[in-house]
């Protein structure tokens, strides 16, 4: 069957097939994880009819789930879909190891996040019954100016983007966020220089982390690794804290470099976070 492009095109809303399937799917987020046939109209700007249509369709596919209620919800079809992408699977392959170790020498919350567009994303995450408890799990963004994960991954970014950022506002999620644009600028230089990050309550109240970045193949920075710890014993817990943060970055980076495999020399991974002497455990 032959389709035309005017056939593909929404005439009012100027819209392929597949970009209208996307709104549909993208008014989805951490914070609007269920939503109402009359929730997705208002978000995606869509018609009632068309969106109701999509939604049938994407429930019958089993990318949606529609709930008793008639709240609509992600499928389990689009998880098992998102598991295969083949970046973030890499590294989350690769780095699961050192997490586990880094969980095991500081007891706080291990961190990884990716840039995706203007927020990080957070691809793992390991904690236990010592963690403090903070509101992040795997799939769930945040702001970049507010986080240690962010700043690495902003400082790193490209100058458009970080334009971008301080053009959007920076919005001030407690009384100790930087919001000043200048500020926030030589906080990245000082990342930049130093490979580090250093974030005190300034997403959440009661917590602090310190982040560094994780080099890819090309010595880019492909994703940043952050400790989140109680900001009443952070800053006595930063000399032991930021050597096994930085050993497990740099190894995450040597297999990220060598392709997942041991080398030529047959000499294995690199050694584990856990091999640090007792005094930085």
């Amino acid at each position: 069957m032959v389709i035309s492009m005017t056939a593909l095109r929404d005439t009012k809303a100027g819209r392929t097939v597949s970009s209208r399937v996307f709104a549909v799917l993208d008014a989805f987020s951490q914070e609007r994880p269920a939503l109402r046939l009359v929730d997705l109209t208002a978000v995606t700007g869509l018609p009632v009819s068309t969106v109701h249509r999509i939604a049938t369709e994407l429930v019958e596919l089993g990318a949606l789930k529609k709930d008793r209620d008639g709240t609509y919800r992600i499928g389990l079809r689009l998880w098992k879909l998102g598991s295969l992408c083949p970046q973030p699977r890499t590294l989350r392959d690769v780095s699961l190891p050192y997490l586990h170790d880094l969980y095991e020498a500081t007891g706080e919350n291990i961190h990884l996040a990716v840039l995706d567009g203007d927020e990080a994303l957070y691809v793992e995450r390991v904690w236990g019954p010592r963690s403090v408890g903070v509101p992040t799990r795997v799939g769930w963004r945040q702001p970049l100016h507010a986080t240690g994960v962010g700043k690495v991954l902003l400082a790193f970014a490209p100058r458009e983007l970080q334009q971008a950022v301080l053009a959007s506002g920076l919005k001030r999620h407690t009384p100790h966020t930087i919001v000043m644009p200048g500020l926030l600028m030589r906080t990245l230089q000082e990342v930049r220089e130093t490979g580090i990050a250093r974030c005190s309550e300034e997403l959440t109240l009661g917590t602090a982390s310190v982040a560094v970045p994780i080099h890819g193949p090309d010595n880019r920075v492909v994703a940043a690794l952050s400790v989140v710890s109680r900001s009443v014993t952070h800053s006595r817990s930063l000399g032991s804290v930021e050597p096994a943060l930085r050993l497990a970055a740099r190894s995450i980076s040597r297999e990220l470099a060598r392709g997942y495999a041991d080398g030529p020399d047959g000499a294995g991974p690199p050694a584990a976070v856990t091999s640090l002497p007792a005094a930085a455990r």
